[in-house]
């Protein structure tokens, strides 16, 4: 196969991994709810007033406990090792075409390792 049919194929499955076993997980209740609006565009203008009157900058509030955590990488690694099992599957591939349609919009990934680069970059 060549260099950029491997690259294409790598993509697809990048996006599809990212939108069926990362995207539409629980980490969507995470993510709905409200925006605080900002001022400053950096959110230090935001605060967070715990019940016991404390105020955290926004910018260093956790935003998922331990527990939404534990539960969120549960349900990751599920996905992950269904879509691993069941990828060669025609129903399921037919699947993984159906939630492709919306990362048409999303951006092409890039490849995080360079010279001198480690394997991935930490966020």
């Amino acid at each position: 196969m060549k260099r950029q049919d491997e690259e294409r194929v790598a993509a697809k499955l990048a996006k599809a991994m990212a939108m069926i076993c990362v995207r539409n997980t629980m980490l969507e209740n995470i993510h709905a709810g409200r925006v605080p609006r900002t001022k400053s565009g950096d959110f230090t203008d935001v605060f967070v007033v715990d019940a016991d009157g404390h105020r955290t900058p926004w910018t260093e509030v956790s935003r998922i406990d331990d527990d939404e955590m534990r539960d969120l990488m549960r349900q990751v690694i599920n996905r992950l090792y269904t879509l691993h099992l069941r990828i060669e599957e025609p129903a399921f591939q037919a699947f993984i075409e159906r939630w492709l349609v919306p990362t048409r919009k999303w951006d092409e990934p890039v490849l995080e390792l360079g010279p001198g680069q480690p394997p991935f970059t930490e966020s």
